[in-house]
């Protein structure tokens, strides 16, 4: 490969001597002048990541350049810059013509540091993982704080909208960025139209500050819209599961944001909580509230009541998530219990959950760990305590209690907001 590719290079540069020689027609056809010398010297700009060389010719006698790179890549000219995206060491090398003929460089040995090696570029892109990390706006409170240029709060968000915890920043190895944002971005104090972009961007070490990235695409943005000062954010945090990035606003003011890992059912977390707690009851204004039969034949065993015919003393209980993953019951006076299906002593309680993923349909689940806990129905999930979610939204949620492995019977359960 590296025989092709002198070759090639020789063959470029001799070509426009060739056709000097064969304007000549007057004379012997010979090209006239001292044989070039082919040398060079090389600096490394090591302020920053991807690292970028610049390569000078120190020849003599030459009009034309070529330089071989190292890692298959050419270019031509007296001076070039060169990107080196990955770490490693490089043979470079220059193919310096003249009238007097061709000469080719000693190889130089060019070392560039590899990025990975730095704890914070490693963290943010997952150089120990895949080399691309995916994050996204904390859902916990203070996601968003503006303050003053000297470090004073201003203001400091709770709950983000939806349509801002689904974005997603995937950071890989190779300096790119690309933003989905999975629908609609906020902007200008509202959902808005996607912005989805991708762009490459430059990692300084600051060994004598904050690390920085800095994006190079023109509109593009980490989290937020607004545009900062030459896009260049200060990273004041990064493991492998924080992100917290500081801007400096056009007015002066900074922006700090903390980012997590994107996970898919943080939304979904988010309408289950309301950010911070959140009630639901029963749906007893809406037919069949709860029903049971199979995930197969999800009513083969009840098909539910009409609406408005659930006992009292089940249609009164409060079911209240929070963000710290507690999930509390309140049965008011009584709770109707499936041992005798009718109203006895009230079950009110507490209980941790788990939530993530769902494992089958459902765009997530959580799973009760107290043993005895449920929701809607005594019975539902007794030694399971997992419910899916298969749809949500502000106002409404239906779950689906039981993992409906091997015919397993499963209670799909219809509730709403208090």
């Amino acid at each position: 490969m590296k025989n092709i590719l002198r070759t090639a290079v020789l063959g470029v540069l001799l070509t426009p001597l060739l056709l000097t020689s064969c304007k000549k027609a007057g004379d012997d056809s010979k090209l006239e002048g001292p044989v070039p010398t082919s040398t060079f010297t090389s600096q490394a700009n090591t302020t920053e990541f991807p690292t970028v060389v610049t390569f000078t010719s120190t020849s003599t006698a030459g009009f034309l350049y070529q330089w071989n790179f190292g890692d298959n890549s050419i270019a031509s000219g007296p001076t070039v810059m060169h990107t080196y995206p990955r770490g490693g060491s490089y043979q470079v090398e220059l193919t310096t013509a003249g009238r007097g003929g061709t000469a080719i460089s000693a190889k130089q040995t060019v070392t560039i540091a590899d990025p990975c090696a730095n704890a914070t570029f490693s963290k943010v892109v997952n150089c120990a993982g895949s080399g691309i990390r995916v994050w996204a706006f904390s859902s916990q409170p203070g996601a968003i704080v503006r303050e003053t240029a000297g470090g004073v709060p201003i203001s400091t968000s709770t709950t983000l909208p939806a349509c801002q915890l689904d974005d997603q920043f995937s950071f890989s190895s190779a300096f790119t960025i690309n933003y989905n944002s999975a629908g609609q971005t906020f902007q200008n104090g509202a959902c808005g139209a996607s912005l989805n972009f991708a762009t490459d961007f430059v990692f300084r070490p600051n060994a004598s500050g904050n690390p920085q990235i800095v994006l190079k695409g023109k509109k593009t943005f980490l989290g937020l819209t607004d545009s900062v000062v030459n896009k260049t954010y200060d990273v004041l945090e990064a493991t492998d599961t924080r992100l917290r990035l500081r801007g400096t606003n056009p007015d002066g003011t900074r922006t700090t944001l903390t980012f997590a890992p994107y996970d898919a059912t943080a939304p979904y977390k988010l309408l289950l909580t309301g950010g911070s707690s959140k009630t639901w009851l029963l749906d007893n204004a809406a037919d069949a509230p709860i029903v049971v039969g199979t995930e197969a034949a999800p009513t083969s065993y009840f098909a539910g009541v009409l609406a408005g015919q659930l006992p009292a003393c089940q249609s009164d209980d409060e079911y209240t998530f929070s963000n710290a993953n507690i999930f509390s019951y309140d049965a008011k006076a009584e709770t109707f219990s499936a041992n005798g299906y009718s109203c006895q002593a009230p079950q009110t309680g507490t209980s941790p959950f788990v939530f993530g993923p769902a494992a089958g349909t459902g765009l997530a689940q959580f799973t009760l760990t107290r043993v005895g806990a449920f929701i809607g129905a005594t019975d539902a999930s007794v030694t399971e305590r997992v419910y899916r979610i298969l749809s949500i939204d502000a106002q409404h949620m239906v779950l689906r209690a039981g993992s409906g492995l091997n015919g397993g019977t499963v209670f799909t359960i219809k509730l709403v907001a208090k």
